[in-house]
């Protein structure tokens, strides 16, 4: 996108869902049995897979017969909202929809049977508006499910927010930034009201923060142990210094020890910070993140187009592929779709 590059911020993070709690329960056991062993996980091999061949030679023969749900898309109308951040990045500056991304796919080998849609951060008073919008064009993408907006450090307050969101029979989450506030945030007792706010609706919470913000997740995860949470973008890992892999390595394998939270293969791009990277410079982070949560606690997410300035939609999505080509057939199926359809208790697809 022109060599612009979006800002550390991005857009906010928040989203909400109507009635999955049954579900998530039927799952929790298996999650409590994965989050006491995904330290000894290892990826097995699929019969039929190779790690020889690149991506661009088998991505036709990796794409056959997959079932693909992008967990962490992005899509926005400047004509309609205000997104203050995007005032720092013309290039993205205009509205970016599903017109955008059928374009910029054009060539693209992959069929994405669903997006989860994720507060792109417009100015909070226009939260519910954002999802009015999104869910008035959902069926362009399809968009399967919505990550909204809620200021959960409202505490009680946020009630009437929340109820007002669960309205959208789409909406399956909520995203509250934490990465631009200070250390402890989402510690606070209002914040933790909140959350339990929002797990009393059946609503999960896409957890956006830096690495050094990943302790702070794990202390919402235990002090609200029946809120669904999602990691995004592997906690944001500092993926340009390579010496910070251990720290952030450490961190994600404490957070994977609660059984409620899962983790999004997403936004690392962004984060190693050049247009360069290959499949040996993601290799040491996913092999970490699948390390400590184990394939059926990953999901796959885009980041499109907040990722727009390191990466292309097919070319994070092919680099995913392929390092996922040792993983079991039931494992892949669990990175590329159902942990999702899972943890955001999404309808089925057909």
């Amino acid at each position: 996108m022109a060599g612009m590059v979006p800002p550390q911020g991005g857009p906010r993070c928040y989203r909400a869902h109507l009635g999955g709690r049954r579900g998530w329960r039927s799952d929790r056991s298996a999650l409590e049995r994965a989050g006491t062993t995904a330290s000894r996980h290892r990826p097995r091999r699929c019969e039929t897979g190779s790690d020889e061949q690149p991506a661009t030679a088998r991505a036709g023969t990796e794409y056959r017969g997959m079932r693909i749900i992008d967990a962490h898309l992005h899509i926005w109308d400047t004509d309609r909202l205000d997104y203050v951040w995007l005032h720092d990045v013309p290039s993205l500056d205009r509205p970016m929809g599903f017109g955008e991304l059928r374009s910029e796919r054009a060539s693209g080998t992959a069929h994405v049977d669903g997006f989860v849609f994720v507060q792109a951060d417009c100015r909070p008073d226009q939260a519910i508006d954002e999802v009015d919008w999104v869910a008035s064009v959902a069926a362009d993408g399809p968009v399967v499910g919505i990550v909204g907006f809620a200021p959960l450090e409202h505490g009680d307050a946020v009630s009437v927010h929340l109820d007002a969101l669960v309205q959208h029979e789409l909406v399956v989450g909520v995203r509250r930034l934490l990465q631009s506030e200070p250390a402890g945030f989402s510690r606070s007792d209002a914040f933790v009201t909140g959350a339990r706010a929002l797990a009393s609706r059946s609503l999960v919470f896409d957890a956006c923060v830096t690495a050094g913000q990943i302790d702070d997740v794990t202390a919402l995860a235990d002090a609200v142990p029946e809120l669904r949470i999602v990691l995004d973008h592997l906690g944001k890992p500092d993926a340009a210094r390579t010496a910070s892999l251990e720290a952030w390595q450490r961190s994600i394998a404490q957070l994977a020890l609660r059984p409620n939270v899962v983790c999004k293969v997403s936004g690392l791009p962004t984060q190693l910070g050049d247009l360069h990277w290959d499949g040996g410079s993601i290799r040491p982070w996913l092999d970490a993140a699948l390390e400590s949560f184990g394939a059926d606690r990953l999901l796959f997410g885009s980041d499109w187009p907040a990722s727009s300035g390191h990466t292309s939609y097919d070319r994070w999505l092919d680099a995913v592929v392929e390092w996922s080509a040792p993983l079991s057939p039931d494992e892949r199926s669990a990175l590329f779709a159902d942990t999702a359809t899972r943890t955001y208790s999404l309808p089925p697809q057909g």
